[in-house]
């Protein structure tokens, strides 16, 4: 990288257990550059960063699923809370499950606590996933920030083991074989996995030689379960993707200037609409 900022000389690199609200509010003075927004940087352009980084996206209930998902399998997180009725659109549950929502918990359905339950014990039932975030073999949610070349960069892990392994948990629509290259590509995991093993060497917190390892669950019955990580290629892509969204971070925090998307005077169909006309 060519561009820098200058280091809030009060910031001390390391790992911090902090709530999740105050790590998405960045408390670094002077802002740092998550695995999120370099994934918004490297897939889309600066403008629609700065815009995600200034204008927080509301409130979706399938984050709060997952959330959910998270609190019950790494035994951290908001408290479940049931509402137990059976419309959700009157006046006097609105105003509990906001109140619930308002105390930083999550307000379920029935339907929707069995499921996480019943997610919990699936994963349970999976040697490989159940050691990996076997109870008192790691710390969940620690947030970690460190400065890369004068650009403050920060991490959340899911499941910092002991022996040094990063593990990360997701919900997923699909584990098939088959499916997951598609997920990895779209939901940016290749450059996920790189950012936090960046995070854990530069903090000494991980052992090189074990692999970050993804545990990926299906919300649907019977909520399969796969342990992967990513190929040398993939790595070696995310890599890339994390380089250029730090380059591109650090000139635009440099120069003031956010652009857009560069403008194309000429626009082709798809390659494989060409071959096939062809």
């Amino acid at each position: 990288m060519t561009a820098a900022v200058e280091a809030p000389a009060e910031v001390t690199p390391g790992v911090y257990d902090i709530s999740a609200e105050l790590y998405h509010s960045d408390p670094i003075p002077g802002g740092s550059l998550s695995s999120t927004g370099a994934r918004t940087l490297a897939s889309k352009c600066p403008a629609a960063f700065k815009y995600e980084r200034d204008n927080p996206e509301p409130y979706k209930q399938v984050f709060e699923f997952g959330t959910a998902a998270h609190k019950l399998v790494l035994d951290d997180g908001p408290e479940l809370v049931l509402v137990d009725a059976a419309r959700w659109d009157t006046n006097a549950v609105k105003a509990e499950v906001a109140a619930i929502r308002a105390e930083g918990n999550i307000p379920l359905k029935r339907a929707a606590l069995d499921q996480v339950h019943a997610m919990a014990a699936a994963l349970r039932a999976h040697p490989e996933a159940a050691e990996l975030l076997e109870p008192g073999s790691g710390a969940a949610e620690q947030s970690a920030f460190w400065c890369d070349n004068g650009i403050w960069r920060r991490a959340r892990f899911d499941w910092l083991r002991h022996d040094g392994q990063i593990v990360d948990y997701k919900t997923a629509r699909s584990v098939n074989p088959i499916d997951l290259p598609k997920a990895f590509h779209d939901h940016g995991y290749h450059q996920q996995q790189e950012w936090y093993r960046d995070a854990g060497l530069a903090l000494g917190l991980i052992d090189p030689e074990k692999p970050f390892q993804f545990v990926l669950q299906e919300k649907d019955p019977p909520y399969l379960v796969t342990v992967t990580t990513c190929d040398p290629t993939a790595r070696g892509i995310g890599r890339h993707l994390n380089d250029r969204a730090l380059y591109t971070y650090a000139h635009c925090i440099e120069t003031g200037e956010w652009p857009g998307y560069i403008e194309m005077p000429l626009t082709s169909l798809p390659t494989w609409v060409e071959r096939q006309y062809a």
